[in-house]
């Protein structure tokens, strides 16, 4: 594999007691790249996620992101990662900026910037994802889109150079999805290296230059991004019904 890539992923398994979620999976990823992650539901897609964010520990093979190699330099690595999960973990019971503080103090925000620059990124975040008005509001008063625009502020607060994301269009309305087509396409701009699990097909196939698809835990296709109507030709192909 590359010396270049900025994450390398080398015969990949993860077994949950008798049961194989991935199966020595391979494959690299350059800096800057935006890749959708694709596969039905049970494909592995989200275990695959999970260690690349150094939040689970592979049963076999090698994972070396930025040099580091996980799950042993797992404290290293994960300053360098923006994640939003499935589910958007936030605390209900504070607000959408006092969220952001709490998380800004894991990675010594506060130290890093001073208290006054802390607090126009946690403005300019919470604008980014059209939460400002929202910013002292409980998140239990959050709708799941809304919660789900939080997450993404969460995850980027820190400009992490590489970005992880669960079905991350999950509980967004029309507006919210198109807010994170354009976030999407922003952060790649800026040189972000993004991977992204999602479900819809034709957006993969608009957003994203490149797929990766799981099948049965297996990587059955790395390959150009098709298109749409070609990309669900192979995918349901890899994924039979």
């Amino acid at each position: 594999m590359s010396q270049t890539a900025l994450i390398r992923v080398q015969a990949l398994s993860k077994v949950f007691g008798l049961r194989p979620a991935l199966r020595n999976v391979s494959f690299e990823v350059g800096r800057g790249e935006l890749i959708a992650l694709l596969g039905a539901n049970g494909s592995g897609k989200t275990t695959l996620l999970r260690i690349l964010a150094a939040l689970s520990k592979p049963s076999d093979g090698t994972v070396v992101i930025g040099g580091w190699q996980l799950p042993k330099e797992a404290l290293a690595v994960r300053g360098y990662l923006g994640v939003v999960t499935h589910l958007p973990l936030l605390y209900d019971d504070l607000s959408a900026a006092e969220n952001l503080r709490l998380y800004a103090q894991l990675y010594a925000l506060p130290r890093e910037l001073g208290k006054a620059d802390l607090e126009a990124r946690i403005r300019q975040s919470l604008a980014r994802v059209g939460l400002l008005k929202r910013a002292d509001d409980r998140v239990r008063t959050f709708s799941r889109g809304m919660q789900q625009r939080l997450a993404l502020a969460r995850a980027t607060l820190h400009e992490p150079d590489i970005l992880l994301l669960d079905e991350p269009y999950t509980g967004l309305d029309a507006q919210g999805s198109a807010l994170l087509d354009s976030l999407i396409a922003e952060w790649q701009a800026r040189g972000r290296t993004i991977i992204a699990a999602l479900h819809d097909l034709a957006r993969a196939a608009a957003l994203c230059p490149r797929a990766l698809i799981l099948a049965n835990g297996r990587l059955a296709a790395d390959l150009p991004m098709p298109d749409p109507q070609t990309l669900i030709e192979t995918f349901n192909a890899l994924n039979p019904s």
